[in-house]
Order: structure tokens, then sequence, then C-alpha cells
């Protein structure tokens, strides 16, 4: 199991890393100036923590409730992962159609690109941080009878 410090550390590598990518990469796919697409990054990064305590909070909760236990399978990782998006898109798209002045329709592209490039840099960063800080080897301990 990892330890405070290393959750910490993968924390703010993986919205640091995220930011130096979003920040550059959607000022110029969305024609945004650096500075709006940081406000954006940030919020979005914050709002993205936020969300992700309490809506993981209600999901195991449900899950005690309906099944007795938070053990996930696929298709239940599948179904939370959506969830999580979808509630997400509900927080943010209001949020940056205000502060870009746009409809929630003129700014679906933009929420939805930040959402495809989350799943996918969240797949591939923690495949590189588990290789680069893996989780040390621990032995069985065996029990005395």
């Amino acid at each position: 199991m990892r330890t405070g410090a290393d959750r910490l550390r993968h924390v703010l590598l993986f919205e640091l890393v995220a930011l130096s990518i979003v920040i550059p990469c959607g000022s110029t796919l969305f024609g945004l100036h650096e500075s709006a697409m940081g406000v954006i990054g940030i919020g979005s990064a914050i709002t993205a923590t936020t969300w992700n305590f309490f809506y993981n909070l209600l999901f195991d909760h449900i899950m005690l409730r309906w099944h007795g236990t938070t053990h996930k399978t696929t298709l239940t990782r599948v179904i939370h992962t959506i969830g999580f998006e979808a509630g997400l898109q509900v927080f943010l798209l209001p949020a940056i159609a205000a502060y870009c002045g746009l409809s929630i329709l003129a700014s679906l592209p933009l929420t939805l690109s930040l959402a495809g490039f989350y799943l996918v840099y969240a797949f591939l960063f923690n495949l590189a941080y588990d290789h680069l800080f893996p989780l040390p080897v621990s032995t069985p301990t065996l029990c005395k009878a």
C-alpha cells in the first residue's frame, strides 16, 4: 500500500504534468490566451479533485448499501468512470461557458476534450508512475500456531 507521502507526490506530479500539457495545448487548440487556459486548467483540476473526493465517498456508500461491499468489478469500474466524468461535466460545463462568455453548446468541445485528455492521461500517467515508483515488495508474515 502507498504511504501518505507517496500519495501526495502522486497527486502533485499528476496535476503539474497535466497542467503543463493542458495549458499550452488547450490554448493552441481552442484559440484561448494561455492565462485563460491556465484559469480553466487550474479551476478544472480543483473542481475534479473536490468532485473526486465526494463522488468516491458517495459511490462507496451506495455500493455498500446495494452490494454489501466496495469491491469493484470491471463493469463497476466502467460505470464508476462514466459517472465521474458525467458528474464533472455538470460542474465544469456551465463554469467554463460563463468564464469564456460562451453558450453551453459552444463550450462542449472544450470540456469534452478535457475529459477525453484526462481519461487517457490518467491511464498513462499511472502506468508510468507505477513503473518509476513501484510499490515496495512486502513479504507475507507467517502465522505461528
